[in-house]
C-alpha cells in the first residue's frame, strides 16, 4: 500500500472511512431516542440511563485499551470492535425489552472503545510523518459520520420504523471486512518495526503532565462550546430569528460543515507550522468571532457559524499530534484518553447546559459560552516546539 517510509493513503482512507460509520451508529442512537421513547414507553430517566450505558463504555473504557494496546498492540482487534457495534445496532432494530436496548447501548459502545485508540495509533503508523494530516483524514471520517447519523435516522428509521436500523447492520460488516486487511496491514508493520527501542519522554515527567492537564483543558474549553453548538443552536437561531426546523438544522448545517474543513485543515497545517501554533490559533484566535456570535443578525450568524467551526475544530487534531509527541510509544493511550474525554465531555456538558438554559434562557448560555475560548491563553503553559524535539 505504500513503502516503508511513504504515506499509506490506502489505509488512510480505510480508516477515515470506518470511523465514519462508527460514528454514525453512535449518533444515529441518541437520534431513535424520541422513536424508542414511543414504542417502549421510557421514562427521561431511563433515556438518560441508556446515555450512561452508552457513555461509560464509549467514553471511560477508551483510555484503559489505549493503556492495554500500548503494551500489547492488537491491530487485529479492529474487526472485533466493528463486529461489537455491528451486534449492537441489531439489538436495537430487533429489541422487545428495555434491557435489550440497554445492551445493544453498550455493545455500540464497547465497539467505539476498542475502534478508537487502535485505529489512531494504524493512522499514525500509516502516516508516513504527516501526523497531523493522518489525524485530521482519520478524524475527519468520525465528523462526517457523526452529522450523518441524525439525517439518515430522519430519511430512512423514521418513514420506516425501529427495524429499518438493522439495514446499518450491513455497512457494519462491511467495515469489519475492511478493517480486517487494515489489521492485517497493521500488524506486518509492527512485526517489522518491532525491534525499535522504547522511546523515553522528551521532557522531564512533572513537565508532561502539565501539559496534558493543560491539553485536556483546552479540550475540554472546545467541547463545552461546541456541545452549545451542536444540542441548542439550531433553538437559539429559531428563538433569535423566528426560524422554523427546517432553517434552524439549516444554521446547524453551517457549523458542522466548517468543523469538518477545520479538522482537515488543522492536520495539515500542523503538519508546516507545528501543532503548538494551530493549537494557539485555534482556540484562542476563535474568540473574537464567539464573542460576536450573539450580537448579529441572521447572514452573519450563518458566515460566523461556518468561521467558529472552521477555527474550532483545527485544535483537536493538532492537540492529539502534540500528546503524543509528549508520550511516545503511548499512541493508543493518547488516543483513549483524548477521544474518550472529548466525547464524555461532550455529552455531560450538553446536559448541564441544557440546565442553565432552563434556567436563564438559552441567549444568556450563548453569551457566557462565547468567553470560553479565552482559556486558550493556558497554551503558555505549553512546552516550546524547540523543548520537545531535544
Amino acid at each position: 500500500m505504500a513503502g516503508s517510509g511513504g504515506t499509506a493513503w490506502l489505509v488512510l482512507c480505510a480508516i477515515s472511512a470506518c470511523h465514519m460509520v462508527n460514528d454514525v451508529m453512535q449518533s444515529m442512537l441518541s437520534a431513535i431516542y424520541p422513536l424508542l421513547q414511543r414504542e417502549f414507553s421510557l421514562s427521561y430517566a431511563q433515556i438518560g440511563v441508556m446515555t450512561l450505558a452508552f457513555q461509560v463504555t464509549a467514553s471511560l473504557l477508551q483510555p484503559v485499551v489505549g493503556m492495554v494496546t500500548d503494551r500489547h498492540p492488537q491491530p487485529r482487534s479492529l474487526p472485533l470492535g466493528m463486529g461489537s457495534t455491528f451486534c449492537g445496532v441489531l439489538l436495537l432494530a430487533y429489541a422487545t425489552s428495555y434491557p435489550m436496548l440497554l445492551a445493544g447501548a453498550m455493545l455500540v459502545g464497547i465497539g467505539s472503545s476498542v475502534f478508537h485508540p487502535e485505529s489512531s495509533r494504524v493512522a499514525r503508523l500509516a502516516s508516513g510523518g504527516r501526523f497531523g494530516t493522518a489525524q485530521s483524514l482519520f478524524q475527519l471520517g468520525g465528523n462526517f459520520g457523526q452529522a450523518l447519523g441524525p439525517l439518515l435516522a430522519a430519511f430512512i428509521v423514521v418513514p420506516l420504523g425501529r427495524p429499518a436500523v438493522a439495514w446499518f447492520a450491513v455497512a457494519a460488516a462491511l467495515g469489519s471486512a475492511v478493517l480486517w486487511q487494515v489489521g492485517s496491514w497493521a500488524e506486518g508493520r509492527r512485526r517489522a518495526a518491532k525491534a525499535l527501542p522504547d522511546l523515553a519522554l522528551p521532557l522531564p515527567r512533572d513537565i508532561v503532565i502539565r501539559a496534558i492537564v493543560v491539553l485536556a483543558v483546552l479540550t475540554f474549553t472546545k467541547n463545552i462550546y461546541g456541545a452549545a453548538m451542536t444540542s441548542y443552536f439550531t433553538f437559539f437561531t429559531m428563538e433569535k430569528f423566528g426560524l422554523g426546523p427546517q432553517g434552524g438544522q439549516i444554521m446547524l448545517f453551517l457549523f458542522l460543515a466548517g468543523m469538518a474543513g477545520g479538522v482537515l485543515l488543522g492536520g495539515v497545517v500542523g503538519d508546516r507550522v507545528g501543532p503548538l501554533r494551530v493549537i494557539w490559533i485555534s482556540i484562542l484566535g476563535v474568540l473574537p468571532f464567539t464573542l460576536l456570535l450573539p450580537h448579529v443578525g441572521l447572514i452573519a450568524t450563518g458566515v460566523l457559524a461556518v468561521v467558529i467551526g472552521l477555527i474550532l475544530a483545527s485544535a483537536f487534531p493538532a492537540i492529539v499530534v502534540f500528546a503524543q509527541e509528549l508520550v511516545p510509544g503511548r499512541t493508543g493511550m493518547i488516543a483513549g484518553l483524548f477521544f474518550g474525554f472529548a466525547f464524555g465531555m461532550g455529552g455531560i456538558s450538553a446536559a448541564a447546559l441544557g440546565v442553565m438554559a432552563d434556567q436563564v434562557g438559552l441567549r444568556t448560555v450563548f453569551v457566557w459560552c462565547s468567553f470560553l475560548p479565552a482559556l486558550g491563553l493556558l497554551t503558555i503553559f505549553l512546552p516550546r516546539p524547540g523543548r520537545l524535539a531535544r
